[in-house]
């Protein structure tokens, strides 16, 4: 195990002392008072971590000592040697959750998401895998317990989404979704294939931390706002009403047309939480190209053009090409079910490559 330095967690228990004492003092601002809260709830989880790793090094160093100690109680020596397996395993599991919690924080993993899914090569059965893929994430969150609102969707001409843009709302959202984005590739039979042959499709995701105004300051002199009547079936109010809205953001050349609710207010404000995602994540997305410059990470890449997962049909198999994981459910993945073992896996992944560019590895 590579020793976590002392001082260092010395330094962060001190500050959490800081932190419980200014907030039970009352002396901070509002402003002040819920930065500070936010703070301490991080903190708490890290000198819990903390206490727990020293309980389980001073747990080890008892027992460690009883086995050397001269002349000691040979029963009592036994006793000790016979825990100690159990005593350093310990040890190195708390030292791996410390480790963990100690690694960077991306500030958006506690935000909600914006979901977009496009089909790609493949004409109509990429579309239908497309839509595939929403029913498998929309059925994720319902697990999760999170809310999935439809912020814009373009239907293919057999079924499925040549595109559809929607909110994935509730706490850590964008944690568990963030390493989804990229190229999916499906292969099967389509309905449509008289020959029975073996067909490959692709649709892309891209998954964006859903920004609030604080994250992104948006000027309005750099906007371009247009209203026009929304397109599609809708009866006599899509013919009547201009609730749709088209926003263009003129620096970033970034389009947001948005049309799925009635009230063309609604339509505007749905329009700016995506225009902000889109442009908060370019800004997160340039610096974490410069931060990752001198190492290639096999799961946050963050290239949407990568193929990162099969889906094959008739092996009933899905693929996760950054960490070689397969796995033979396929069904259960689609539904929702298993998905979270491909989610988990990517995330221990991207933890193990964080600790090896911190040196804790």
């Amino acid at each position: 195990m590579t020793p976590i330095p002392s001082d260092r967690l010395d330094a962060i228990l001190t500050r959490h002392d800081i932190v419980t004492a200014t907030l039970s003092a009352g002396s901070a601002d509002s402003d002040s008072f819920v930065q500070l809260s936010r703070e301490l709830a991080e903190l708490d989880g890290v000198v819990a971590a903390i206490h727990a790793y020293r309980a389980a090094a001073t747990n080890l160093a008892e027992i460690e000592a009883l086995i050397d100690e001269p002349g000691g109680d040979a029963e009592m020596r036994a006793l000790a040697a016979a825990e100690k397996p159990d005593a350093e395993a310990g040890l190195e599991a708390a030292h791996k959750a410390l480790q963990v919690i100690l690694l960077p924080k991306d500030a958006a993993d506690e935000k909600s998401a914006i979901l977009e899914i496009r089909a790609g090569t493949g004409g109509d059965e990429a579309a239908l895998f497309a839509g595939d893929l929403f029913r498998m994430y929309a059925k994720y969150a319902d697990l999760k317990g999170w809310k999935v609102d439809v912020i814009s969707e373009s239907e293919g001409t057999v079924g499925g989404y040549r595109e559809v843009i929607a909110e994935v709302k509730g706490k850590g959202v964008f944690a568990k979704l963030k390493f989804e984005s990229g190229a999916h590739r499906v292969q099967r039979v389509p309905d449509t294939e008289a020959q029975g042959r073996i067909h490959t499709s692709a649709a892309t995701v891209a998954v964006l931390p859903e920004a609030e105004e604080v994250d992104i300051v948006v000027n309005d002199a750099d906007l371009k706002i247009d209203t026009m009547r929304s397109q599609g079936a809708g009866g006599q109010h899509v013919n009547k009403t201009e609730s749709a809205i088209r926003i263009t953001h003129m620096p970033s050349g970034i389009v947001i047309f948005v049309q799925e609710e009635r009230s063309q207010h609604k339509n505007r404000a749905r329009a700016m939480s995506l225009l902000r995602s889109k442009l908060y994540d370019a800004e997160r997305t340039a610096k974490d190209a410069v931060r990752a410059a001198d190492r290639k990470s096999q799961v946050g890449s963050g290239d949407r053009s990568e193929r990162i997962r099969t889906y094959n049909f008739p092996q009933a198999r899905v693929t996760d090409h950054r960490i070689n994981l397969t796995l033979y459910k396929l069904e259960e993945v689609l539904a929702g079910e298993a998905l979270d073992e491909l989610v988990d896996a990517l995330i221990t992944e991207h933890q193990v490559e964080l600790m090896a560019a911190e040196g804790m590895a």
